[in-house]
């Protein structure tokens, strides 16, 4: 696998795809720091600090964090996220299965281009109303659940926004808007110019820059620094280590898994030849659904339990236990794990099509051995797919939940548990498997060896996914956009010297 990787830097067009990836790597996390203007954004370190890192029942900011890579935790431009466009691109794909005007749009030549653009529209929608909405929560952190805890730090250090209004509404307002559509532009260069699908690189860079902190967390729990508190015991560390692998292996285990449908062609007599008779096969994924279902269902239990608790009844003794039952409690558990099963079959129910796929079959002088063309292979394949999201969807239950109960049966920190399991690991893993399948189809093109001796790496859909669209970057344009690279990081190094 080394001498795979040191092969990528052998071949000229893939090393310049790698090392444009990169660069855009650095000018994602650079916008991750640079905070949107009129925010105190020392308070909210301090905030951070001391209340959301001690607090391991504060899931949502905790959650919002890692999935802007720790802009928000600064109140920077890309504190949003890709998070709006990857909404809005759900939203027009449930739409295209719903409403027949975009079904069929999305058949016609040129559709899928027209539906990105709306995808677009609405990712603006989304951004507007996303920023109003922090705008707000950051003028008014002391009635602000999302930033519940902050009072006491506003209260010793000052106001988190000195001169609040519209003027600060709008600039914030603004500034979240063009960080999520830079991000949404260089997402789409990575995918034509890099290597990998940029928009879900861009998540997988801001999931992995918090690995470090998530490694202090882990650190200070077992050592039991800053908590006051008796370290874990040292008998601790291995079986954790092994339980991480063992989440990992199993992962990609399930993430390639896929059930192989054989497909024999009839034998077709035109003139002197002969063509067909040849065995092909149809995958049907385990992991259909990938991780929408994760992302669904937190989506749906988040909003009871805050809209709860920013309503004026929040202050109730009944609503407070409701909102911590749907927080953590059984009935978190219970419902959560439902809602995964229901999207996962909800899911494949638009997604999946057995009709038009035995049709497909059929038109092309195929059938599956022992079933007969037409009704009976669709019915085979929505029974074969039935039973196999069925196991994809307990698989997912499985890994929704190792995060909450290393978090409150283990004791692992909330930062560091994110990375046992859930949304976070799926994405990464996922997006990993895709970027090494596209640079060891590279390497194959030029007779190499690939990842692994045997087989080749599966990623998340079970064709050949395309490698970049566009032309690779010449060298000139390296050569100026690390320059140019170089000369902000130079300046961030001399910043940072003279605010010491």
């Amino acid at each position: 696998m080394l001498s795979a990787f040191a092969n990528c830097f052998k071949i000229p067009e893939l090393r310049q795809r790698i090392l444009f990836t990169l660069a855009v790597v650095v000018i994602v996390r650079i916008g991750a720091v640079i905070p949107c203007p009129g925010v105190n954004t020392e308070i909210l370190a301090k905030f951070f600090q001391s209340v959301v890192e001690k607090n391991a029942d504060n899931s949502v900011i905790g959650m919002f964090n890692l999935f802007s890579g720790g802009a928000l935790e600064n109140c920077a431009v890309f504190t949003l996220g890709i998070i709006p466009y990857i909404s809005a691109s759900i939203m027009l794909q449930l739409m295209t299965a719903v409403v027949p005007s975009l079904g069929k749009l999305a058949r016609e030549e040129g559709g899928r281009q027209k539906i990105t653009q709306y995808t677009r529209y609405a990712t603006i929608a989304i951004c507007l109303v996303q920023g109003y909405f922090y705008a707000g929560q950051f003028e008014h952190p002391e009635h602000s659940q999302l930033l519940a805890g902050i009072a006491a730090v506003t209260q010793k250090y000052g106001p988190l926004v000195p001169y609040p209004g519209y003027l600060f509404e709008f600039t914030t307002m603004v500034s979240l808007l063009t960080g999520t559509l830079l991000l949404m532009w260089l997402g789409e260069q990575i995918t034509d110019k890099g290597i990998g699908n940029g928009i879900s690189m861009v998540i997988t860079i801001n999931i992995v820059s918090r690995l470090p902190a998530a490694l202090l967390q882990g650190f200070r729990m077992i050592t039991g620094i800053d908590t006051g508190k008796e370290g874990a015991s040292p008998a601790l560390i291995i079986p954790l280590i092994f339980f991480l692998f063992a989440v990992i292996a199993g992962t990609i285990a399930i993430t390639q898994a896929m059930r192989k449908v054989t497909i024999q062609y009839a034998k077709q007599v035109r003139g002197n030849k002969v063509y067909g008779g040849q065995s092909s096969f149809l995958p049907l994924k385990v992991n259909y659904s990938g991780v929408m279902p994760i992302i669904f269902a937190q989506s749906i239990l988040l909003v009871p339990a805050f809209m709860i608790q920013i309503l004026p009844i929040g202050t109730k003794p009944w609503a407070s236990e409701l909102a911590d039952s749907l927080n953590r409690g059984t009935a978190y558990y219970v419902i959560y794990v439902s809602m995964i099963f229901f999207f996962s079959y909800f899911w494949v129910s638009f997604m999946f099509n057995p009709t038009q796929i035995a049709e497909d079959v059929k038109r092309n002088g195929g059938f599956i051995p022992g079933i007969r063309p037409g009704t009976p292979t669709a019915d085979f394949l929505d029974y074969t797919m039935t039973r196999l999201t069925l196991a994809g969807a307990i698989f997912l239950a499985v890994l929704a939940i190792l995060p909450s109960a290393a978090q409150h049966y283990i004791g692992v920190p909330q930062l560091t548990a994110q990375f046992f399991g859930g949304t976070s690991l799926l994405i990464m893993i996922g997006v990993m498997l895709d970027t090494m399948r596209q640079m060891e189809t590279y390497l194959l093109q030029r007779h190499y060896d690939g990842f692994l001796k045997k087989g080749r790496i599966r990623g998340r859909s079970a064709g050949s996914a395309p490698i970049g669209q566009g032309a690779a970057v010449s060298t000139e344009n390296y050569v100026w956009l690390f320059v140019i690279l170089a000369c902000l990081a130079i300046g961030g190094v001399i910043v940072s010297l003279v605010q010491k």
